[in-house]
């Protein structure tokens, strides 16, 4: 697999990191699609289906204590405010998608 293949499959986003903010990538392709992953090789992967199994029961299972502290926390926190501000696309780059 070549560097080209793997870097064309993400696009980078910010993300937090505790109170720190850190460049992420989002897999725009492959069995990872849509996920925010740490390294863009992370994309094309081959999946673990029993940890796959595992988060799927853990999300049905915590689905609203989950949504409610994740909205709290990006209502409240400073840190995601920003991440949200940085990872909005600009008028300029959203003229040059169209």
């Amino acid at each position: 697999m070549k560097i080209a293949e793997i870097t064309e499959s993400v696009t980078q986003v910010w993300s937090r990191k505790g109170s720190k903010l850190a460049r992420k990538y989002r897999c725009t392709s492959g069995s990872r699609k849509g996920r925010i992953v740490s390294k863009p090789s992370t994309c094309t992967a081959p999946k673990n289906l029993k940890r796959s199994t595992a988060l799927k029961k853990t999300r049905r299972l915590k689905a609203s204590k989950i949504g409610i502290k994740s909205s709290r926390t990006k209502k409240t926190n400073p840190w995601s405010k920003k991440v949200r501000r940085l990872n909005r696309t600009s008028p300029r780059s959203r003229k040059r998608i169209r």
